[in-house]
């Protein structure tokens, strides 16, 4: 009986909240491949397991700068080496130096999964010097790679240009959770703004506090934990808005369904500046279609080019108050429009599902 050839998928988080890896492995895994999932070990870690694949966790001295990325990728490294595999995958530039070589080493098939355009996160834009090395290293391991994939056909080609391989796309959809085909109602639904995913700086969360002070019949629910929680609550309390902005924590994803049955409207703000919000295509856009719900999204050529062909999504060209004001005054305040953008949702969540995105992505391994 012939073995299941192996794929070690490596990246730098602490596994537990990572909704696109884990619908990767799964995949993977259901095609008849041995999966090992490989992050690193916080103090703060919870334990992590899978029914479906394998994971393993790297304890690592240093927890953020120059000295971590060195050391973990020493240490993935030297793991990969004494534990190989058939294939291969980093996830993001900050794996792909241990990857690449030892791929090399190993005389194994390697691949790049980009889930976003790392040389332009928000976190560089002000570190030139950082951001040059990184611009380096991608140019001595990305080209090397015998796969690469990201998340969204606009980064595709740019990544494709700038480093002159290929680049297929596999979206970030989650799995489309089981529904009731009746088309939702704008009335029985609270005044509720939701917006899904990290607490962090760039996500317009700021200014979205403040707009709630001009929306005094609404309010805005967080769903997600980040480096600015503290600050956020901080900056409601200023603008006398803090009985109508919920803060949710980590909310797990089966529950995340329940929690966009309720909104009205789904919330996804990125300020300008950085190049890899410009082309970002997450999670909690698909999200927002699979529910039926209008979303508020930024006018990037991600959400303009699925938003033109289903009309699903009001686009700001700028993160201010005005503009989200008009916005959710825009989608709440007229059933008409908000059922017209909840069917053009529905419609695009028929045509963009995990389903093909799955088959895609073992497509792509199988051709290894």
């Amino acid at each position: 009986m012939e073995t299941a050839k192996s794929i070690w998928l490596a990246v730098t988080n602490d596994l537990t909240h990572d909704r696109r890896m884990d619908r990767i492995c799964r995949t993977l895994a259901r095609a008849s491949y041995r999966v090992r999932l490989i992050g690193r070990k916080l103090p703060a870690s919870v334990p992590f397991h899978s029914d479906e694949f394998e994971s393993h966790r790297l304890t690592c001295w240093f927890r953020r700068g120059p000295l971590f990325y060195a050391e973990y990728n020493l240490r993935l490294w030297v793991y990969l080496l004494r534990h190989p595999a058939d294939i291969l995958c980093a996830c993001d530039l900050d794996s792909a130096p241990a990857v690449r070589s030892a791929g090399f080493c190993l005389r194994r098939k390697t691949v790049f999964d980009a889930h976003e355009y790392f040389t332009g996160v928000p976190e560089l834009s002000h570190r030139p010097v950082v951001r040059r090395v990184w611009s380096w290293i991608a140019r001595l391991t990305i080209p090397g790679f015998d796969l690469h994939y990201t998340v969204g056909e606009e980064l595709a080609g740019r990544m494709q240009a700038e480093y002159g391989r290929p680049f297929h796309v596999i979206r970030n959809i989650a799995p489309q959770p089981a529904r009731n085909d009746d088309p939702p109602d704008m009335e029985s639904r609270k005044k509720i703004i939701l917006y899904q995913g990290a607490i962090n700086v760039g996500r317009g969360l700021f200014t979205a506090v403040e707009a709630m002070a001009q929306l005094p019949e609404w309010q805005l629910w967080l769903a997600g934990q980040g480096d600015i929680d503290d600050q956020l609550r901080r900056h409601a309390a200023q603008y006398g808005v803090s009985d109508r902005v919920k803060f949710l924590g980590w909310v797990a994803p089966p529950d995340l369904p329940g929690l966009l049955d309720q909104a009205r409207i789904n919330l996804n703000l990125r300020e300008s500046g950085s190049l890899n919000d410009y082309y970002s295509l997450p999670n909690k856009f698909f999200d927002g279609l699979q529910a039926g719900l209008p979303s508020i999204h930024m006018d990037y050529p991600e959400y303009k080019a699925i938003v033109s062909q289903y009309p699903c999504a009001v686009l700001l060209p700028e993160v201010s108050v005005p503009a989200v004001v008009r916005a959710v005054t825009a989608i709440g305040g007229d059933a008409v429009a908000w059922r017209a953008m909840s069917t053009a949702s529905r419609e695009a969540s028929r045509v963009f599902t995990w389903d093909r995105e799955a088959r895609r992505l073992i497509d792509l391994y199988g051709q290894l």
